[in-house]
């Protein structure tokens, strides 16, 4: 059965139009316009956007989250029913599609992981695949990774958790400057997934030449890596006036000042990807977590690693990201781009992320005060 949404303002694409309506069928896009709606066809489901949501209300591209660790009290790491779990408390904040980020752990547990979380692409089609944010890593950036484990990206080791994967690796994070780091991005690349530089110790050289070699992603821009400096820029403004790149960003008011934020807004627009980089305490109560091997605190909704103070993660969810974004002055539109196109590009699916025709019909329908009033995943209410 069809459906037909009326009453909305439709934002995709970076541009919004208003008064506007949808029309899926068959899980895909297949009609838009503005002004008065068309008759519904027979047997066709109408919703009106404006009596459900209020005055004001909003219909957005699914939120595609390409860094996300858990929620709801689950970690990815830990099996099936527990990326399920997490999935679906992310879900009923807007994000209908996601990458599975593993944290750092043995080169023989990763690949089990990474190969379970293959077998769930399979059956779960609003997981994209998995991010590998680990092992290899530089030790004195090592954020929330535990730096026991953490390693040079031999060419072997990262070769098998790619097989490990089966072509669903989406992307790995990787400190360009280790021994190998060079040859080890334009080995991910070459096996179709993004190459991202993160939790680096990397100057601009070194990251210029990495995304030279191929690296597509920052992961969690000014986190993890050396801070700009006027003469010593770091990742950041080389990744930022680089078009090749896209530019991770966790807006929850910790991991980043909104006046950066604003900031990186305006270096890089279009390339800014809101991501979550949340781990199982997102939506759940201050208290005791996990995080890989390591323990976490979460106090007021702040995660850190114990002992050593390390922010470990986050409990943001993509619509708070949204809300957070607009309020630090980013355009609605540009903000929505941030959760939905650009996140998608940047792992290579062009079918979601937007509500053009012919993509899948993933949506999100806002209220007035962009809380999420009503979630679609394929056609079908979520």
């Amino acid at each position: 059965m069809g459906l037909l949404i009326h009453s909305v303002r439709i934002v995709t694409d970076r541009s919004a139009a208003p008064d506007g309506w949808i029309r899926f069928d068959g899980g895909r896009v297949v009609a838009s316009g503005t002004g008065r709606a068309p008759a519904p066809l027979p047997g066709e489901e109408v919703v009106d956007g404006a009596a459900l949501a209020g005055p004001g209300a909003a219909l957005v591209p699914g939120f595609v989250d390409i860094h996300g660790h858990g929620g709801g009290g689950a970690a990815y790491d830990d099996g099936a029913d527990a990326i399920r779990a997490a999935r679906a408390l992310h879900r009923a904040h807007g994000t209908t599609r996601a990458v599975v980020s593993l944290v750092t752990a043995p080169i023989d547990r990763l690949a089990e992981r990474a190969a379970l979380v293959a077998d769930l692409t399979a059956t779960d089609p609003d997981i994209l695949g998995s991010h590998l944010e680990g092992p290899f890593l530089d030790p004195g950036h090592n954020g929330a990774h535990d730096p026991a484990l953490l390693r040079a990206p031999a060419a072997d080791a990262v070769a098998r958790l790619l097989d490990a994967g089966r072509g669903t690796i989406r992307q790995v994070t990787i400190a360009p400057e280790l021994p190998g780091g060079l040859d080890a991005v334009r080995l991910v690349v070459a096996a179709g997934a993004a190459a991202a530089i993160g939790h680096t110790d990397a100057d601009a050289d070194t990251t210029r030449a990495a995304i030279d070699a191929g690296a597509t992603i920052l992961t969690h821009a000014f986190n993890a890596m050396p801070p700009v400096h006027h003469r010593a820029p770091g990742p950041i403004p080389i990744a930022a006036r680089d078009e090749r790149v896209t530019l991770e960003l966790i807006a929850d008011g910790v991991h980043v000042r909104d006046e950066v934020m604003r900031m990186l807004f305006a270096a890089a627009p279009g390339r800014v990807a809101l991501v979550t980089d949340a781990m199982a305490a997102a939506g759940m109560a201050d208290g005791a977590y996990l995080l890989g091997a390591l323990d976490v605190d979460v106090t007021g909704g702040v995660a850190r690693v114990r002992g050593s103070g390390a922010i470990a993660g986050s409990t943001l969810t993509q619509d708070a990201a949204l809300r957070r974004a607009v309020a630090f002055g980013a355009p609605l539109a540009d903000a929505v781009d941030a959760l939905t196109g650009v996140p998608a590009r940047a792992v290579g699916r062009d079918d979601i992320g937007s509500l053009r025709v012919g993509a899948l019909a993933d949506a999100v329908l806002l209220g007035a005060d962009l809380t999420v009033r009503a979630v679609w995943v394929a056609g079908s209410r979520a």
